[in-house]
């Protein structure tokens, strides 16, 4: 159709222009919603490698499915009554001893101790001034109120979040073959057996990621949970859920886990310098049996990305969407490797 009317050009082009900021401002009005959309379905990609296993060993896909469901239901509510009293239990110490902390940060000898245990890399007595002079200011008082509210509807819209996202994921691994047939018919006849065969591969190379991911990250947290108890240090119950939860982000995720575990095993009062010496070894042993033992034996199938690729994809991951981002990023750009590999190389050749 020919439009050779200015005014009815503008007007269609104003339309249009409008149709689509309408979209956009319909897809950021239902972030929240699209992310517990796509964090469900990211796992229930990782349990449909465990339903197809148990079809291969000659289970019923019913059974199997209700099996896996009957799983991620015990797993939820286990961590629910059992992990969680034990971290909210220690945060609450956590709070008993602030006081002490307190009086122990207000005390100049502290300072300097906790100064030189940090071996003098971080002056204490310079972040301690940085502090009073940033709550003299009577602005960053009030904002720190209002972060303190923001951060109790966090975590009350967490908890409603996992809620949803368990009853998606429940949802989505039950119906998740009816889904891609319901995609597949999408694709002309002609091209559908070909589409549906990436689209395996593709949900394949995804579900064995995520369940890769998340064997990394239950290692990691069981075992800093033993190692931490075994050292005495402060809060492990905590600090183990911390360092498995960062795990689960690539690349930086044990990384970052583990300094922060160094550091609170620095802290005057709660932990000690040999503490965390023993801490930082363990940790440091740690990494390199997960990069060079662990990671290569659970990941060889999952996925297969170039370092660099792998870098800039969770970097860019994480720039858009956060840790979500960083999390999907190595899936995805495996899929669009993939995707490259077996169609787009296939037809340049043909040209």
């Amino acid at each position: 159709m020919k439009i050779q009317n200015a005014f009815t050009l503008g007007l269609v082009a104003t339309l249009g222009v409008g149709v689509g900021i309408g979209i956009l401002g319909a897809v950021v009005s239902l972030a929240t919603i699209l992310t517990y959309i796509g964090v469900a379905l990211f796992i229930a990609l990782g349990l449909d490698p465990i339903i197809t296993w148990l079809e291969r060993n000659h289970w019923p896909r019913w059974l199997a499915i209700l099996t896996v469901l009957v799983a991620v239901l015990g797993v939820f509510t286990g961590l629910v009554f059992a992990v969680v009293p034990i971290i909210v239990d220690q945060i609450s110490q956590l709070i008993e001893l602030m006081p002490t902390l307190l009086n122990q940060v207000l005390d100049q000898q502290w300072r300097d101790q906790a100064t030189k245990n940090l071996g003098g890399f971080v002056d204490v007595n310079e972040v301690y001034n940085a502090i009073l002079d940033y709550f003299r200011d009577a602005g960053n008082v009030t904002a720190l109120a209002g972060g303190a509210l923001q951060v109790g509807i966090g975590i009350a819209s967490g908890a409603f979040g996992a809620i949803i996202v368990l009853i998606l994921t429940l949802y989505f691994t039950a119906s998740l073959n009816t889904m891609k047939r319901a995609v597949y018919r999408l694709v002309p006849a002609t091209k559908r057996e070909r589409f549906a065969d990436l689209g395996e591969q593709v949900t394949g190379a995804v579900g064995r990621y995520v369940v890769g991911q998340i064997t990394l990250a239950l290692t990691n947290g069981v075992l800093s949970f033993i190692f931490l108890n075994i050292i005495n240090a402060p809060f492990s119950a905590v600090l183990a859920f911390l360092a498995g939860a960062l795990s689960l982000v690539p690349l930086v995720g044990t990384l970052s886990g583990s300094v922060i575990i160094v550091l609170v095993c620095l802290i005057p009062g709660l932990g000690s310098p040999l503490t965390a010496l023993v801490a930082a070894i363990y940790y440091i042993v740690y990494m390199q049996v997960e990069a060079y033992l662990l990671s290569p034996k659970i990941m060889n199938r999952a996925v297969s990305v170039p370092g660099s690729i792998v870098v800039i994809a969770a970097l860019a991951g994480g720039t858009l969407l956060g840790v979500l981002g960083a999390l999907i990023a190595i899936p995805i750009a495996a899929s669009i490797l993939l995707i490259i590999k077996q169609v787009v190389i296939p037809i340049q050749n043909e040209r």
